[in-house]
């Protein structure tokens, strides 16, 4: 059955329907909400929820876009709005970051023996988590779902070009706060 009609049904009350649109964004949308908290068990109790959300507000779903849009963007309000009530505890962690600490992780890690990918990768998340939250969501959306500059400009409901000019600014905050692993010796702390 495809989509719309899985909508259709779904705005008329079909539970069954709806567990079939549920079926093909759950992975999506655990995605979605893991690269903004990257928490997955959070994750997974944002996803079901926002998904409740998503069906007590499908009969104000008037298909301007499309469904995964509006989907992914009830997603990140959930989201925004789970972290804004996390925001002080979140904030200070956030505000406390230094770089200092950052290499003392990696001192750890290389203690506990971690691969080296897995260091990269959470050396990564951990500065995109230091970024301010318009630029995390904007750099989740774009290089970790993989979602197009259109998708994205529906999804947040901003123009095309806000869409690159953030994602730029992003890259280069990004670059920036990773720049002092990128410039060591020997390799070890190559991205």
């Amino acid at each position: 059955m495809e989509e719309k009609e899985l909508v259709r049904l779904s705005r008329e009350g079909s539970e069954e329907a709806f567990a079939e649109l549920v079926k093909i964004y759950k992975i999506k949308v655990f995605n979605l909400a893991y690269s903004l908290t990257r928490d997955r068990d959070v994750a997974d109790d944002l996803a079901q929820e926002a998904f409740i959300k998503a069906y007590y507000a499908l009969p104000r779903f008037q298909s301007r876009s499309g469904f995964g849009t509006w989907l992914y963007r009830i997603v990140i309000n959930h989201v925004r709005d789970y972290l804004r009530k996390k925001s002080r505890m979140i904030q200070i962690y956030i505000e406390n970051i230094k770089e200092s600490s950052i290499l003392q992780e990696d001192k750890t890690m290389k203690e506990e023996k971690e691969p080296i990918e897995a260091h990269r990768r959470q050396l990564v998340h951990q500065s995109i988590r230091s970024l301010p939250e318009k630029h995390q969501v904007i750099l989740s959306l774009r290089d970790i779902q993989g979602f197009s500059y259109e998708e994205i400009s529906k999804i947040l409901k901003i123009s095309a070009g806000t869409v690159d000019s953030r994602i730029h600014r992003a890259r280069k905050m990004l670059r920036k706060k990773l720049a002092p692993f990128l410039s060591r010796k020997g390799g070890e702390h190559e991205l």
